[in-house]
């Protein structure tokens, strides 16, 4: 048996529960069929199955906590299970934050506004796209970007349109494509090119292209942008409620965010301070039982999360460093 599953056996040995290889063997069976995986050889499936049934393991561990009170929130499996949350990282986030970032465009919301209500969601007044998925490239900043345009788009003309992230990948050059880039750069792009393309026109392939931007196929233009003052969740419920989505930067790096599926997402190991990932804030709320949260939306498919979604906990020590790079553009 490989060396990895036997270590994974003693792992759950300890935890009270020894799963049943033979139902493994199918569940495991059952995901590469759902999810169309096919490796190479004996060797990397063995290497595949090994960090799955980890994966698996956690999940089953977590949501038994969850169900004793221990956690606000429950995993599942999903399209990422036989990846390592250090590879999931490395392919799958890209948010770089420029070392000398000019901050001079700050929102300045303050505390005027004396009331916000209590909850508030882009999606149902028709300013959220759907969940879109970059796949292997670390383009999240581009996803984050175009998602604060449509809102932008829709809260000023009524249209709902799906702009293109992939004329941001291929053309701003401040950022490095699928290497990575930060949101701002994409609004100064969009501001000093006159505009961003439809995805219609300009379709996402999810890898570095040569830029192709038609002036012909415009369908946003922005004027700049504006920034949130760093960490204050005030302020970003406040930009939420006033402007609309808001692209964020958060640490995306633990394997519960990986997994996530439903409830109010708070892990302390969360790192305000290793933000990686950027995706759209597109509202607030809180529970029946008084959890407040962030509406999240990532760009990871509607296989992950909630359809796509988080619950984030919000006022909650900055969790994850959500209110640590906020900004949307300014029609």
């Amino acid at each position: 048996m490989h060396l990895c599953v036997c270590a994974l056996l003693l792992v759950a040995s300890a935890l009270g529960r020894m799963p049943d290889e033979t139902a493994l063997d199918a569940e495991w069976e059952q995901w590469k069929v759902t999810h169309r995986r096919e490796y190479n050889g004996l060797d990397e499936e063995g290497i595949r199955r090994a960090i799955w049934q980890k994966n698996m393991l956690m999940i089953e561990a977590h949501n038994q906590e969850a169900a004793l009170g221990m956690h606000s929130y429950e995993l599942g499996m999903n399209h990422l299970g036989d990846m390592t949350s250090e590879e999931v990282t490395e392919k799958m986030t890209g948010l770089q934050v420029p070392t000398n970032r000019d901050r001079s465009f700050t929102a300045a919301f303050g505390d005027r506004l004396e009331k916000l209500p209590k909850s508030i969601d882009y999606r149902k007044k028709g300013m959220v796209t759907e969940v879109k998925n970059q796949g292997s490239c670390g383009s999240c900043w581009a996803f984050s970007s175009a998602g604060a345009l449509e809102g932008q788009l829709a809260k000023t003309t009524g249209q709902l349109i799906n702009l293109s992230p992939q004329n941001l990948v291929d053309c701003v050059t401040e950022n490095n494509g699928c290497g990575g880039g930060y949101m701002t750069n994409a609004f100064s792009y969009v501001s000093q090119n006159g505009g961003i393309d439809s995805d219609d026109i300009y379709p996402y392939v999810g890898q570095d292209e040569q830029c192709v931007f038609n002036v012909s196929g415009v369908a946003a233009q922005c004027k700049g942008y504006k920034e949130i003052p760093v960490g204050d969740e005030r302020a970003l419920a406040v930009a939420l409620f006033k402007a609309g989505p808001v692209s964020v930067g958060i640490d995306a790096t633990l394997g519960t965010f990986q997994f996530y599926q439903r409830g109010v997402y708070y892990d302390h190991n969360c790192n305000p301070d290793d933000i990686n990932h950027a995706v759209l804030a597109v509202g607030f709320g809180v529970t029946p039982k008084g959890k407040k949260y962030w509406i999240v939306k990532n760009s990871w498919s509607d296989s992950w999360g909630n359809k796509g979604y988080i619950l984030m906990a919000r006022n909650r020590g900055n969790l994850c460093g959500i209110a640590n790079l906020a900004s949307y553009p300014v029609m």
